[in-house]
């Protein structure tokens, strides 16, 4: 049986007469398990009630960009980071070029500028209006800038035409965020193990040897592989974010402990996704007490700490599946080669030093038998969803 975190998707609701039928997805996406907090523009709300909405998502609805139920928080900030998607259903005229002309002037369009979630875009609107050659500017450049358009549809419209303009059919709509979300089955029941987060090497009992790695991306792959069914087992040192729902969480600190649990948990996964940012050195001697100050300069000894990896690779089952991660400031794809047949790996994904700390990576994907792919600069949560296809493939294959 498999355990899949509740994602959220913000649900932008502007103001078109299809706007009753976005009531239709968010039932659909709550009966997976999917939260959906609904953002509706005035007009929205002459159209469809935000109560229809909110007994629906069991969410309140959000309207006002300074609500004074909510003083302590910038409304349109806490909602652009709560989204795991951004869905415009349905998008109006309005609203794609206040997209993609850059304008926050409501709190639906505010909260666009602020989100830096995958963004599905259903249109909505008259024939002529949806022909009119800045609408299709405006949907072109959206495109282009990654969103994913879904319709819309030909046939019969409220206003009597006949034409391009309907809504897109809710289950193809649907079926758009699902994708988004990384919502799939390809790894259902399969048991995946990560590692995230940096190790720390006391070198006495207030200071330690760490580096900037923000533990973000081990936790996108840990959350993206149990949004596709993966049983997770996540093994975190320390991070700056706050660890993803998964099946079990383990936290420890220096490399040793993260072998000892890499030890343990290994036998009962099919993969191992080592993205954890392993110290490669702690000090040889840890001081009981802190270190004082002498004037005089200070020599720390360091040993090699454990190579988690190989370790992995000489102990793992036949068809376990084993994926790493080379930090390099350059010449990315040689070093990585270069890894990938120094541990015996499946994959390496290789960053540049600049992805430490930061929402987004520019990776190089390198696999055994194929050349290496450059996947372009994208956020953590994209790439490790091309990481996890990766997987998912190489899994298979070892059935």
């Amino acid at each position: 049986m498999t355990s899949r975190p509740e994602p959220t998707v913000l649900l932008g609701v502007s103001g078109s007469i299809a706007a009753y039928k976005a009531l239709d997805l968010v039932s659909r996406l709550r009966k997976k398990g999917v939260a959906v907090i609904a953002v509706m523009t005035r007009s929205a709300c002459e159209l469809v009630g935000p109560a229809s909405f909110e007994t629906l998502s069991g969410n309140p609805v959000a309207v006002d960009l300074f609500p004074r139920s909510k003083p302590q928080q910038i409304e349109h900030l806490a909602l652009a980071d709560a989204a795991d998607v951004l869905a415009i259903v349905p998008a109006t005229a309005n609203i794609i070029g206040k997209a993609a002309q850059g304008i926050a002037d409501d709190l639906l369009s505010t909260v666009i500028m602020a989100c830096r979630a995958p963004a599905v875009c259903a249109p909505a609107m008259n024939v002529n209006m949806w022909d009119n050659p800045a609408v299709a500017q405006n949907v072109r450049l959206l495109a282009a800038r990654g969103w994913t358009m879904v319709g819309p549809a030909e046939g019969r419209l409220a206003c009597g035409a006949e034409g391009r303009g309907r809504l897109a059919p809710v289950a193809e709509i649907e079926a758009a965020i699902l994708r988004a979300l990384g919502w799939n089955d390809d790894l259902a029941g399969v048991r995946v193990l990560v590692t995230a987060g940096r190790t720390e090497e006391p070198i006495d009992p207030v200071r330690f040897l760490s580096n900037r790695s923000s533990g973000r991306m081990g936790y996108a792959l840990a959350r993206a592989a149990a949004l596709r069914g993966a049983l997770v087992t996540l093994i975190t040192g320390p991070s700056d974010v706050p660890a993803p729902e998964v099946g079990t969480l383990v936290r420890v600190r220096t490399a040793e402990e993260m072998l000892a649990a890499v030890k343990k948990h290994l036998p009962l996964n099919r993969a191992l996704v080592m993205a954890a940012a392993v110290a490669d050195y702690r000090p040889k001697n840890a001081a009981a007490g802190k270190i004082k100050k002498t004037g005089r300069t200070t020599t720390l000894e360091l040993a090699e700490n454990p190579d988690i990896l190989k370790y992995a690779s000489v102990h793992k089952k036949a068809g376990t599946v084993l994926v790493g991660f080379a930090l390099e400031t350059d010449a990315l794809a040689t070093n990585a080669t270069k890894k990938l047949k120094a541990k015996g790996l499946d994959l390496v994904v290789a960053n540049g030093a600049s992805a430490l700390g930061s929402d987004d990576n520019d990776a190089v994907l390198v696999r055994k038998g194929r050349k290496p792919v450059r996947c372009g600069r994208q956020s953590k949560q994209d790439l490790a969803r091309t990481i996890l296809d990766e997987v998912a493939g190489l899994v298979a294959r070892s059935r």
